[in-house]
């Protein structure tokens, strides 16, 4: 989504306040004294969006210029902009499956290229925007794909497709600008539906596998395994991208830690909501164990919970309301579009947060940040009167 943050004034004070103090606390207590609160802004510089980088990374080659941008792009999709949390995202993915990484991989290169031949918006291939739309498209080509691992003929549609999210990306954008809405993931949501389509299960060159109603096509056991529903939880935050194994989900868990501990919260939160909603109405216990209850729900609570709304207790509540809101829809979109063998992806999380986003009146309205200035959950919080008193847009802002 369009929105998608900095730590560059507020890092640059820390920075000023520490020094002033560095000379009193060390005749204090030594030069131990000051490691620690080094340490501590060294590891604030690490977090958020890490605008500062940005001014290094100018005098950089290209080649290391355009691998920064590149794992922008890759922590994008799950609603951060921080190249460390992007770095740690893709040795997940590589992690539980080496050829998932490098569809990934392919699927950001292939979309940031085709952004730079067709002369997007230089600040926005920079940040990441044109990335996370063509890596989810490759990455669920993968997932569905029953060709078995390394398969190379699938690099070819994994590549075309990642390319036209680019053209989806940079045709939608101007349109939803008009009432200050996220592009978000609807490319990525429109091409693996068409790519679906268009192949069907038994195609001889790209077969995939066919999508099944979340709706329990059969009894369930009479006992939930209460260890693998909780680790389902947690596998929610990983099925963001498509992947299923607790270890490397974890890792994108910290990822996102790194990035902004509220927004982690909430990813766990939201994936949790889903769980329950998906207990509500016996779906299947294998969606509930994999995580593929959760992950529309926890994508629906970051976005309300601090990203696009200024944190607080009400804009808190709102994103759990969110979250079981997204993880509804998701399993009634998954009923629907499973009796032909579609998968619903993220179109719920999609949808009910661009109506979260055009809610007006008194409520949640009063908490939004206007797209262009949005950055991590915490920046915003602490410059909510900043962008409350309408100051210039940042080009570096997250867009997601």
């Amino acid at each position: 989504m369009k929105g998608d943050h900095g730590a560059g004034e507020g890092g640059t004070q820390c920075t000023v306040l520490w020094t002033e103090g560095q000379g009193e606390k060390g005749q204090a207590g030594g030069p131990r004294a000051g490691l620690r609160p080094h340490a501590l802004w060294r590891l604030l510089d690490c977090s958020g969006d890490m605008v500062g980088l940005d001014t290094y990374v100018r005098e950089w080659p290209f080649a290391l210029q355009l691998v920064v941008w590149f794992l922008r792009g890759v922590s994008r999709v799950i609603l951060a902009n921080n190249p460390l949390s992007g770095a740690l995202i893709l040795a997940a993915l590589l992690w539980a499956s080496p050829w998932q990484g490098l569809l990934g991989a392919v699927g950001v290169l292939a979309s940031m290229l085709t952004a730079v031949l067709i002369g997007q918006d230089g600040a926005e291939v920079t940040a990441g925007l044109h990335g996370y739309n063509g890596m989810l498209v490759s990455l669920l080509m993968g997932v569905f794909s029953s060709a078995g691992d390394w398969y190379w003929w699938l690099l070819l549609p994994a590549c075309l497709g990642a390319a036209a999210c680019t053209f989806l990306y940079s045709g939608l954008s101007p349109v939803l600008d008009r009432w200050d809405l996220p592009v978000a993931v609807f490319p990525f949501n429109i091409v693996i539906v068409l790519y679906l389509l268009v192949t069907r299960p038994d195609n001889p060159y790209f077969p995939h596998y066919p999508s099944l109603p979340v709706g329990a096509l059969q009894a369930n056991a009479t006992e939930l395994n209460t260890a693998q529903l909780l680790q389902g939880i947690f596998l929610g935050v990983g099925q963001i991208f498509a992947c299923d194994s607790l270890g490397p989900s974890l890792l994108i868990l910290g990822a996102t830690l790194l990035y902004s501990p509220l927004q982690a919260l909430h990813a766990v939160l939201g994936s949790a909501a889903g769980t329950l909603a998906g207990l509500s109405v016996a779906v299947r216990h294998g969606s509930l164990y994999s995580g593929l209850s959760g992950f529309n729900g926890a994508l629906g609570c970051m976005c309300v919970g601090g990203l696009f709304f200024t944190f607080s207790w009400r804009s808190h509540l709102f994103a759990i309301a969110t979250a079981f809101l997204c993880s509804y829809v998701d399993i009634a979109f998954s009923n629907l579009l499973g009796t032909i063998g579609l998968p619903a992806c993220s179109w719920a999380a999609t949808l009910v947060v661009t109506l979260m986003l055009l809610l007006t009146g008194r409520g949640l309205a009063t908490y939004r940040i206007p797209i262009g200035q949005v950055r991590s959950p915490e920046h915003n919080l602490s410059s909510r009167s900043q962008w409350k008193a309408g100051n210039t847009l940042d080009p570096d802002s997250t867009v997601v």
